[in-house]
């Protein structure tokens, strides 16, 4: 009888372990299209044996008392869970890059609908005509308009990739403060999951579920390495520094630049912002690269395509390569920026150079040589140092306009200063006073005293009256020389794309050389976002292969433990008939 109801046990324990595996396999069906849900699978395991004869000449003999579920695990491989996030993380950045570098290439190609080389092309066209006809004052205005025309389109360029600029800026913002809260979020998972699985009794799957699809997230943001302690605590490093632990996470601060507004990611447990010690999130001091294994992540990619400033040409011009490579080559808006304020820089310059021509103070003022000096007064008694060197406007070689004054109108003019600051020098061997105009020259330190495109713009008094600009010798003839030299400047190779490009590009050629530079960056980045992509689909492919539910696959799950728990049922009937018999017939 005890073994007949033993068996009657083993036929109960097989029905109750296909029932819960029928559970199992519903539920897999029911979150079929369930973002980040992982399949579960039933693990089956010997109940205990019990032992009825010890003196058996090999081994003891034993009686099973059925089947039991041992335990319903998550479906995942660990390795490709790693490969994911790490190409992942690599795919974000480049993705990145490559984004940005499309917006440049938009800007530059396209401004409402016309072209900026249009723009460009047509101002050099107005000095061909104006070199035809010099004295004309439809010509004149012509150039006006043209010039007007150039800066425009120039500043709203420039106007536009600055925007993109801060648009980063906000991204990044945005992008740190989801870190923190993917920081936060697995955090607290970890803390429920040990409070599951303390007991060793129950594997909590859906918050594991809900900590790897925050993991995922993480890693497309940040480069990350992670590691499940035995607790079920998972402890996450971002770029090389801890992040969360079993403790809880540390936080990524921002600190913003009182100029820009710019953020930079730092970590707030590293730093003392009132001592201005900061320890940045990224260390930029390694050429970022694959080989390298530091070219991860979406927040590292951007804040690299922003930079920390808005450039203008001084950020390129007098660079040496390795400088350049470590300051402004790193960044996608940097570079656009600084070689187009080089462009606009370059033509302002040598067209005004040509206008109001310079030359040194010792051409002009007899002695002044080496290391000597003199003073020189300007109408408000303020005094200027005026060493040989010193530029001043070269006053008998310049043209004028149709006044006849000197200082010659300049075609572009500065926000912050005039271009000459009239002043009286008397020779003490002659005691003669001789007037003379001091060329301010460009500050380093401020920008509204560049010929940039955010401080520059055409000279009003040539709007007014074209007829001022310079295009006569003192004599009143016509200057046809000057005339000649403007229309070939358009053509002298004098521009360089970046210190490491040799070759020089005249204005004309210039502007298609940086747009080839990049396009060529360009077509690099989205080969290579594009490649990781399929990379990345390929190894999700084979994650899923593995996490992912399939019906057809759960449904031939199902009719097994179907089939199981049937066989159960009809091994639980039989016994019930064997017992039956015994009793009724024995009874």
């Amino acid at each position: 009888m005890a073994n007949g109801f033993g068996s009657m046990f083993i036929g109960v324990a097989g029905l109750q372990s296909s029932q819960n595996a029928l559970n199992v396999t519903s539920n897999n069906l029911a979150n079929l299209d369930t973002t980040g849900y992982v399949r579960q699978s039933v693990l089956f395991a010997d109940r205990d044996y019990v032992t009825f004869n010890t003196t058996a000449a090999i081994s003891n003999q034993q009686s099973g008392l059925g089947v039991t579920i041992g335990d319903v695990v998550h479906s995942r491989d660990v390795f490709l869970d790693r490969l994911y996030r790490t190409e992942s993380s690599r795919q974000s950045f480049y993705a990145s890059t490559s984004e940005a570098l499309t917006e440049v290439q938009n800007y530059y190609q396209e401004l409402e609908g016309q072209a900026f080389q249009d723009a460009l092309t047509d101002f050099w066209g107005s000095f061909q005509e104006l070199y035809k006809y010099p004295e004309d004052s439809v010509y004149q205005n012509l150039v006006i308009q043209k010039a007007q025309l150039f800066t425009s389109r120039s500043s709203a360029v420039y106007s536009g990739l600055k925007s993109y600029q801060y648009n980063i800026n906000s991204q990044i913002s945005d992008d740190i403060d989801q870190v923190n809260e993917l920081g936060k979020t697995i955090s607290e998972l970890n803390l429920q999951i040990q409070k599951v699985e303390a007991g060793n009794i129950e594997t909590a799957m859906t918050l594991r579920d809900a900590r790897d699809m925050a993991l995922d997230e993480l890693a497309s943001l940040v480069d990350i390495s992670y590691k499940e302690e035995t607790n079920g605590v998972v402890r996450v490093s971002v770029e090389g520094n801890e992040f969360v632990n079993e403790n809880g996470y540390y936080k990524v601060e921002k600190q913003t630049d009182k100029v820009t507004g710019f953020v930079t990611p730092y970590w707030s447990h590293l730093s003392d912002p009132d001592k201005g010690e900061y320890t940045y999130l990224f260390n930029f001091n390694r050429d970022i690269s694959t080989e390298n294994k530091n070219d991860m992540g979406e927040i590292k990619a951007l804040v690299l395509a922003r930079g920390d400033k808005v450039a203008n040409y001084k950020d390129i011009v007098g660079l040496d390569g390795k400088t350049y490579d470590d300051t402004t080559g790193m960044s996608v808006m940097l570079r656009a920026e600084a070689q187009m304020d080089q462009l606009f820089h370059g033509i302002a310059t040598a067209i005004n150079d040509i206008l109001c021509p310079n030359t040194e103070a010792s051409n002009y003022i007899t002695g002044l040589t080496g290391n000597g000096s003199v003073t020189m007064t300007d109408a408000d008694g303020n005094t200027y140092t005026v060493t040989a060197n010193t530029k001043i406007l070269d006053a008998d070689k310049c043209a004028v306009g149709s006044d006849g004054k000197l200082p010659p109108q300049e075609l572009f003019t500065r926000l912050g200063t005039e271009r000459y600051t009239e002043v009286s020098y008397t020779d003490p061997a002659s005691g003669e006073t001789k007037t003379y105009y001091l060329y301010n020259e460009e500050d380093p330190a401020d920008t509204t005293k560049q010929y940039t495109m955010g401080s520059t713009s055409v000279n009003s008094a040539l709007i007014t009256d074209e007829t001022l600009l310079p295009h006569l010798r003192q004599n009143g003839d016509v200057d046809q020389s000057l005339m000649a030299t403007l229309a070939a400047v358009w053509d002298k190779e004098s521009l360089t794309v970046n210190p490491n490009d040799t070759k020089a590009y005249s204005f004309k050629d210039y502007y298609a050389a940086m747009i080839g530079e990049v396009a060529t960056y360009g077509n690099v980045y989205n080969s290579t976002a594009t490649n990781l992509s399929q990379t990345v689909q390929s190894v999700d492919n084979q994650r899923q292969q593995v996490i992912g539910v399939s019906s057809d696959e759960e449904l031939t799950y199902m009719i097994k433990y179907q089939n199981a728990y049937n066989a159960s049922s009809r091994f639980i009937n039989v016994i019930n008939e064997m017992i039956e018999h015994l009793i009724t017939q024995l009874g």
